[in-house]
């Protein structure tokens, strides 16, 4: 219960923080680079914490779960992250710089902590729960960017994502109801 707890805590510390998609901002690599606004500086800090929760989470439910169904979204999760988390670095690699993220970092954490140990029907029921919420507030954090960003590099991006998260997001749910 403590986990389904910290899960929604953290997804509603999310809404609309989190994203899929993280990445270590990387210096730019022109001396006119283009300085990101606030919201797209917002964007880009958030999105950079998914990739290793998702990729660490994953690869513990990869090798725990129960269930052949919740390994093979456990894989997607993982292969995901990394294949967005390259397009998104290739975009900032001509932007300016931005703040390393600090914001739901020990979250994050403590959530993959607690999932290492976990077994079993709990350690299942936890990561899809925290998949729902995690792949919620994802999407409503790319759905911000699209609305409010100023970059159209990044819009671009959230735009062309922002489909295979609505996508992470249904699979999560089905498992979700099959496990209930």
């Amino acid at each position: 219960m403590n986990q389904v707890i910290r899960w929604g805590v953290a997804a509603a510390a999310l809404l609309p923080l989190a994203t899929g998609v993280a990445i270590a901002q990387m210096p730019a690599t022109k001396a006119t680079a283009t300085p990101l606004g606030s919201v797209d500086s917002y964007f880009v800090t958030q999105t950079s914490l998914g990739t290793p929760f998702q990729t660490d989470a994953g690869r513990i439910a990869e090798a725990k779960a129960t269930t052949p169904d919740i390994r093979a979204y456990a894989d997607l999760m993982v292969s995901s992250h990394i294949t967005v988390n390259n397009a998104l670095l290739a975009i900032l690699q001509h932007k300016a710089p931005v703040p390393p993220p600090t914001l739901l970092q020990a979250a994050y954490a403590t959530m993959v902590a607690s999932l290492q140990h976990e077994t079993g029907a709990a350690l299942d029921a936890d990561y899809i729960r925290g998949q729902v919420a995690y792949q919620n507030a994802n999407a409503a954090l790319y759905k911000y960017e699209i609305a409010n960003g100023t970059d159209p590099d990044l819009k671009a991006f959230a735009q062309q994502t922002l489909p295979k998260i609505e996508d992470h997001l249904a699979r999560a749910e089905k498992l979700q109801q099959a496990k209930s």
